[in-house]
This record gives C-alpha cells, sequence and structure tokens, in this order.
C-alpha cells in the first residue's frame, strides 16, 4: 500500500508554503490524490530536501536534552493523556508493520523453498533461470535503495509531526490547521485565525459545540456544560474541553462577521507604542475567561475614564488575549490624547465591538491587492495578518499611501516582503495628486478582473480610488472598502 500524506503536513515537511505546492500542483508538477500526496511523488518532487536536517527533530532533541521549566515543557509538549495515546497509535502502526515484514519474509523463504524443488525436475536452462531469479531478489533484498534511505527519513519526520502535533480539519467550510503542544481544538483553532462559534471557552456555556466526524480526540479539561446522551452518541464534544489524539475531521461552523455577537470586555493596558507624534498603538490584553470574537478588518469601541473612540484593530484574531489598536492623534479626540499622554500599563479600558462587515471573504482564491491611506493601514494590518494565518491569498500587494502620520511600520512591511514569496509591498510617498498617484496604481494592473481589492481611509479616498479600479476593469462584488475617522 502506497503512504500518502495530507498536503498540510507535506507543508511542514519540506519547507514551503501551502501556496508554491498548490502552484505546483496546477503546474503539473506535483500530483495529488484526493488532496493527498504519495511519498514516492513527493520524493520526486524534492529530490534536493535535506530529509536528516528537520526542525521537528531539533525541536524534540531540545526538548529531551534542555531542562525546560515546567510551564514551557507543559506548552511545547501534548497533554500526557494525548501524548500517550499517539505513541500507543505509533506503536500500533509499527506492530502491524512488523507483522506485514515477517509475512514477506514467509513468503520470501516459501519462495525459495519452492525454487528449490522446481530446480531438482527441470532442465538446465530452466535451473540457471530460477539460479539468476533467486541471486536477483536476494541482491535486491539485502540493498536498500537510495529511494528507500530517503522514504524511510520522511517516514520518521511524519511520525514525529504526528506525536507532537495533530492536524484538523473542519467541515463543511474546508479549514485545515495543526493543534500543537497542550492546545485544545478551540485553542489552535483560534491561533489559526480560524473564527469557530465559542462564549465563555472555559467549558461553561456549550457554546463551542462540534460534531467529530472521523479521528479521536481526548478530553483534557474540566467542563460543567453537561451535554445529552443524544450528542454523545452523535460524537458532539466541546472544542475548549479536547483534544485530538490523532488527525481529526469535524463539523463546526466558522464565524462571518455577522455572525459574531457585540462583547463588551474589560481589558488591561499592556502597553503604549508612540511611532510618531501623529500615531501610536495601544497594546491591551482581554481577560482569560472572556477573549474578544472578531475578525481581520474591524473596529471596537474603547472608553476610559468618560473619554471614548472607536478604532480599528490592527491585530490579527490569531494573537489570542492580545489585542493591538493604532490611535491617530486627531484635534478633540479625547481618548487619543490619554493615550499620548496619560495611559499606562495595567489600566483599565472598556472594550465593546466588534464593528464593520469588511473581512476577508474566505471562500475567494484570487490574489489581493491591499490599498491602505495613512492611518487606514491599522485595518488593513489586520486583515493582512489574518490571511496569513489562513494562508488564503494566492499573492498579496501592499500599496500604502502615507499622509502626515508616515509609514510608521515600514519595517514590519518588509519583513513581510522579505519572509512571504508571494508578499508585495510598495510604499507611496504623501502626495496632493491622488488621483494621479491612484492611476498609476490602477495602470500596474492590466487583469484587475482576477483580483480582490481590499482598502481602507476616509469616504473621499476610498470613493477615489473605486472609481478608479472599476474603471479599470475590476468586478464591483470584488471590491471592500472600509471606511475610517478622518
Amino acid at each position: 500500500m502506497s503512504h500518502l500524506l495530507p498536503l498540510s503536513r507535506v507543508v511542514k515537511l519540506v519547507g514551503q508554503s501551502r501556496h508554491a505546492l498548490q502552484e505546483m500542483i496546477r503546474a503539473g508538477m506535483l500530483a495529488t490524490f484526493d488532496g493527498m500526496v504519495e511519498l514516492d511523488e513527493l520524493l520526486r518532487a524534492f529530490p534536493e530536501v535535506k530529509w536528516d536536517d528537520d526542525a521537528e527533530f531539533r525541536r524534540v532533541s531540545e526538548i529531551k536534552d534542555r531542562a525546560f521549566a515546567k510551564r514551557v515543557f507543559e506548552r511545547v509538549l501534548p497533554d500526557k493523556e494525548v501524548l500517550a495515546a499517539r505513541l500507543t497509535e505509533l506503536g500500533d502502526d509499527y506492530a502491524a508493520a512488523r507483522a506485514l515484514l515477517l509475512h514477506y519474509g514467509n513468503v520470501m523463504t516459501w519462495l525459495d523453498e519452492k525454487i528449490d524443488e522446481i530446480e531438482e525436475d527441470k532442465s538446465a536452462e530452466t535451473r540457471h533461470a530460477l539460479h539468476t531469479l533467486r541471486a536477483f531478489l536476494l541482491r535486491n533484498l539485502a540493498e536498500m535503495p537510495p529511494d528507500a534511505v530517503l522514504a524511510q527519513a520522511v517516514i520518521a519526520q511524519e511520525r514525529i509531526l504526528k506525536v507532537m502535533s495533530a492536524h484538523v480539519t473542519i467541515q463543511p467550510s474546508g479549514h485545515e490547521f495543526f493543534v500543537e503542544g497542550n492546545d485544545t481544538l478551540l485553542d489552535a483553532a483560534l491561533r489559526n485565525g480560524v473564527s469557530l462559534n465559542y462564549g465563555c471557552s472555559n467549558g461553561n456555556c456549550g457554546e463551542c459545540k462540534a460534531r467529530l466526524l472521523s479521528g479521536e480526540v481526548k478530553k483534557v479539561r474540566a467542563h460543567d456544560y453537561v451535554l445529552k446522551d443524544a450528542e454523545k452518541d452523535a460524537g458532539v464534544v466541546l472544542m475548549c474541553s479536547y483534544a485530538p489524539v490523532n488527525d481529526v475531521v469535524i463539523e463546526a461552523n466558522v464565524a462571518g462577521a455577522r455572525d459574531i455577537p457585540l462583547q463588551q470586555l474589560a481589558a488591561k493596558v499592556k502597553s503604549v507604542e508612540v511611532f510618531n507624534p501623529h500615531m501610536a498603538a495601544l497594546h491591551i490584553l482581554a481577560p482569560r475567561s472572556q477573549r474578544l470574537r472578531y475578525l481581520g478588518g474591524q473596529s471596537i469601541d474603547l472608553s476610559i475614564n468618560g473619554a471614548r473612540g472607536r478604532y480599528a484593530i490592527a491585530s490579527c484574531p490569531c494573537e489570542d488575549r492580545h489585542i493591538e489598536v493604532q490611535i491617530p492623534r486627531r484635534p478633540g479626540d479625547a481618548f487619543a490624547e490619554l493615550v499620548f499622554g496619560t495611559l499606562k500599563a495595567n489600566d483599565t479600558v472598556e472594550v465593546e465591538g466588534p464593528y464593520g462587515e469588511v473581512v476577508l471573504d474566505e471562500d475567494s482564491p484570487r490574489p489581493v491587492i491591499f490599498l491602505a491611506f495613512g492611518a487606514g493601514f491599522a485595518p488593513i494590518k489586520s486583515l493582512i495578518q489574518h490571511a496569513m494565518s489562513l494562508e488564503l491569498a494566492e499573492s498579496m500587494d501592499l500599496h500604502w499611501l502615507a499622509d502626515e502620520t508616515g509609514h510608521y511600520q515600514d519595517n514590519l512591511c518588509r519583513t513581510w516582503a522579505d519572509a512571504l514569496d508571494n508578499f508585495n509591498y510598495v510604499p507611496h510617498a504623501p502626495t496632493d495628486d491622488v488621483d494621479a498617484l491612484l492611476k498609476n496604481i490602477v495602470a500596474d494592473y492590466p487583469d484587475l478582473h482576477r483580483f480582490d481589492i481590499y482598502a481602507a481611509g476616509s469616504v473621499t479616498q476610498l470613493e477615489q480610488a473605486r472609481a478608479h479600479f472599476l474603471h479599470q476593469g475590476l468586478p464591483e462584488v470584488r471590491w471592500f472598502g472600509a471606511a475610517t475617522a478622518g
């Protein structure tokens, strides 16, 4: 039987992006079978990969050899019962493989004996042919070909990956992610930017119920919510309390912008990061028992001591409890003055949200152009990081049209461009002739019908940009514009 690997695990094994592998599949350079890659095909397509130099092996060696603090150790390793179950499954695989090899050995012994029997009664020519066959079999069984050595290394790596992490597929949306370390299904989904339904996230409300379609899960955290017998019989589990033992498929709803309820919570200030006199980032931490549910591109209301304002979220939903809000210094904005003045770590900020419906179209396979006008970079940053976490876009181009706030996170954007083969960053200096600049940007895309456009800026700026892109051939339904203050 051929050894088949899911595409997501191949990404980890060969160190290539999912986008790069999909390009190879489309170009006929890598064959797949029902979304899986055969081991021989993997070795053929990636002969240059050093299978004996894998980060997962180094990671396991570090766990064994270094004296990790308990907190770090628990974060890296799966729950002990999950780890035991995965090792048991690995042992079962080994036993099955061993039994098959013993069977093959018995077949070879039987074949050898049959050749001896036949040789006694046959002609010299037949005996010579049988002797040649016997020599061929013995020689090839004794020598391990190079491909077999490589296959052995790949399988060993894959087994370590399966012990350290489990692959999860969400139906019917098709989202995929890995559960690593001591994470639950819900922890890992949120860490990977997949917005599954949940409420308290600690086993009390039952909002994170999902149905296990295949694979095995184990309860790793206690929960007070009581599942009905019919739900248990149907394979329903609480994602906040269960971790996968092996690769699993679960049925669960992935939330859209309109599915996420309005939430109120009290967050603590982690830090204030002042980029320049015109722009600052407020980093806040949601309480453990009430993480904020939101999608990339949305906004929240913040208030403290009577000062209030609505600002775009600049962080990714995958960042757990951490929320970054970028705040321009505008005349008459009392909350912004607090941020630039007296707000300090551990101050309490009231949060309400999320607001806004300009979020990623997760069903779209199209390349994306991101257009940020000045401080409109904040929601665009959130959208970009969310797209990265989900590995959605075929390619991403960021055009940042600066105003008085400048390109205040220019180094971050350049880092994205350096690290990702499908990301392109184009900063644009402040200009009095925005129409001319937009015309030049649009001219670089003669095939706009292939793209999705996400833009953030003032209403006037969005209207200008939208007119240019639609005139150049962008379908109206592929334009997503988020208006920001100012």
